[in-house]
């Protein structure tokens, strides 16, 4: 395995979902190379760095809450007054439960929006963000060829308003990804493409191109995310909403 090979995995290896025989042949690498090893020690960093900056705790209200409905109560008497007591007390926990997965679930949704801005700086932050160099997308796209499980499709190539800079390989959650790196005069934007099936997406609420996605903004970085097929597509940037939403129109076509 050379380093071309091993950095895409550094970061897998550090999760855990690497199978043996991957991630002993990148032990082997890193055991007698330097410079991945600087590398990996440089990524594991901003690795922390961004979990700490991206950890969330439930509003200590909820908390509370939750916490003075399942508190433990004398037992009713079996009256009717009794009856409607422990009526009560059952409902009361099943809205603490449901307050308690709504919270879940919104934090959960989160998950892809989080690890958007955090591979989006870890890209940037990288010493070797690309890969590959750009001559235009019909050189980056091949580049890809027997580096992914699958085959990732990107109608858009770049033009003079987001032109593109070049590729490289990065992991989303638990899978690889095709990262494309575009730049909208000093904005640096990253798009992901990985397989979709199997995570869990935020509900799509808007327009993107001829597909149906979703929006938010976390820590100033504007994150779009949609699904086309087998597909999923999350383009990150700090540049103004509009003018990221106009790409992803671009780039998911009409």
């Amino acid at each position: 395995m050379d380093c071309e090979a091993a950095r895409p995995l550094l970061l897998p290896r550090r999760r855990k979902t690497l199978d043996d025989v991957t991630a002993e042949a990148v032990e082997q690498h890193l055991a007698g190379c330097a410079a991945c090893r600087h590398e990996d020690a440089a990524d594991a960093e901003l690795t922390r760095a961004l979990g700490r900056i991206a950890r969330r705790e439930a509003p200590k209200s909820l908390v509370r809450a939750v916490e003075a409905r399942w508190s433990p109560a004398p037992t009713p008497r079996t009256t009717r007054t009794g009856t409607r007591t422990v009526l009560a007390m059952l409902a009361g926990a099943a809205l603490a439960a449901a307050a308690l997965l709504v919270w879940r679930g919104r934090t959960h949704s989160e998950a892809m929006y989080t690890e958007a801005v955090n591979d989006h700086l870890r890209l940037l932050y990288s010493d070797h963000p690309l890969e590959v160099e750009s001559g235009g997308v019909h050189q980056v796209k091949p580049w890809f060829a027997g580096r992914l499980d699958f085959a990732p499709v990107v109608a858009f190539g770049g033009d003079a308003d987001f032109p593109l800079q070049g590729g490289a390989v990065a992991y989303f959650l638990d899978r690889k990804a095709a990262a494309y790196e575009l730049k909208r005069h000093l904005h640096p934007i990253t798009l992901f493409v990985f397989r979709a099936d199997g995570l869990a997406w935020p509900t799509a609420t808007r327009p993107i191109g001829h597909a149906r996605g979703s929006a938010d903004t976390m820590r100033g970085f504007h994150v779009l995310l949609w699904r086309d097929g087998d597909l999923g597509y999350a383009l990150v940037s700090d540049l103004n909403e509009r003018e990221l939403g106009s790409l992803a129109d671009k780039i998911a076509g009409p």
